[in-house]
């Protein structure tokens, strides 16, 4: 009796373990970890050099480059549509209006991409570099590691109006941003997991004043946030000017990845509406958020495996698009 459980525990991990390693885009080609063992088996060491130095001498750069592997997801596909410049009949997605004055640590991936080039010409599409950096840099930040499926392709064009449309803004309602995440494969468990990522990083003066002012239209402030933080923030985000001006959305652990996003929105210190929604709007949401206050370890495995689940919107894999020399254009 023993030896049967231990071989059907041992069958189900590899069968759990087939599923992770293993994964199908939606045009019939696959994504692997080991993707690059042959290839270019430096790969992975190349990118954790240069985000490791980099968020060390930068600690915010953190948040920045996890922040491009959602905003280029969303649009496209995690095809590396959001790292073109603009030219040759292609209108860049930096400066769509969740990108422009947002995005930020194109010149990281610039250096990652020159150093894979010396070591493995053409070989690692800036699509896959985005989805090892934001790893890396989440795990430098403190947070969890995942194992990153490898294989995507880049992008031969972008999309200006997609960006601009289908990136989650920080006013949107619950209803709104969810089906920003359904329309795209994810689910209610992936977005409040994936909101998580704001335990890191700072937010502009613009991407919640209407909070502090004037969130109905009435000209009284939302008085849904705790006070004493909205007077806090209201020193450095007057009603108006200083749109510019940067706050870290997590006071208390501001550049480490970890749980207390969830305890600040149920304090009600919140800083954007669509983290507050996340428990005013919906039942099943706000259950989550408890779930993940209560546990680190919970949220922790959740946001792996939604970032995984994320990071497999619409590749590019097999013969479509290429692998770029150089991620801000095109192959000539």
């Amino acid at each position: 009796m023993a030896s049967k459980s231990i071989n059907l525990t041992i069958s189900i991990f590899v069968l759990a373990s087939a599923t992770l390693c293993f994964s199908r885009s939606s045009n019939g080609g696959s994504l692997s970890p080991q993707f690059y063992a042959r290839s270019c088996p430096q790969a992975h060491q190349i990118v954790h050099s240069v985000v490791s130095r980099v968020v060390s001498r930068e600690p915010r750069m953190a948040a920045s480059l996890l922040r491009l592997h959602f905003h280029d997801c969303f649009v496209q596909g995690c095809d590396a549509s959001l790292l073109l410049d603009s030219g040759n009949g292609i209108v860049s997605e930096k400066g769509a209006v969740p990108n422009n004055n947002s995005t930020r640590g194109f010149d990281v991936l610039d250096e990652i991409k020159s150093a894979l080039e010396r070591a493995c010409p053409q070989t690692v599409s800036c699509a896959d570099i985005i989805a090892l950096a934001a790893r890396d840099c989440t795990v430098l930040a403190g947070g969890p590691s995942w194992d990153v499926q490898l294989g995507r392709r880049d992008s031969r064009n972008a999309s200006f109006s997609g960006a601009n449309n289908n990136i989650p803004a920080p006013n949107n309602t619950y209803q709104t941003i969810l089906s920003t995440y359904t329309r795209v494969g994810l689910d209610v468990v992936d977005l409040v997991a994936l909101s998580g990522s704001h335990t890191i990083g700072n937010a502009r003066c613009t991407s919640f004043r209407q909070r502090l002012y004037n969130q109905t239209g009435n000209g009284l402030q939302d008085f849904t946030m705790d006070q004493t933080y909205v007077a806090r923030l209201r020193t450095g985000c007057p009603r108006s000017g200083g749109d510019q001006n940067l706050f870290v959305m997590d006071s208390i652990t501001p550049a480490r990845f970890d749980n207390n996003y969830f305890k600040n929105i149920l304090s009600a210190r919140a800083m954007l509406n669509s983290d507050e929604v996340l428990a005013t709007q919906n039942k099943v949401s706000l259950g989550l958020v408890r779930k993940y206050a209560a546990s680190n370890e919970a949220f922790f495995q959740q946001f792996a495996k939604s970032i995984v689940k994320m990071g497999n919107i619409s590749p590019l894999t097999g013969s479509r698009g290429e692998i770029r020399r150089n991620c801000r254009a095109v192959n000539a």
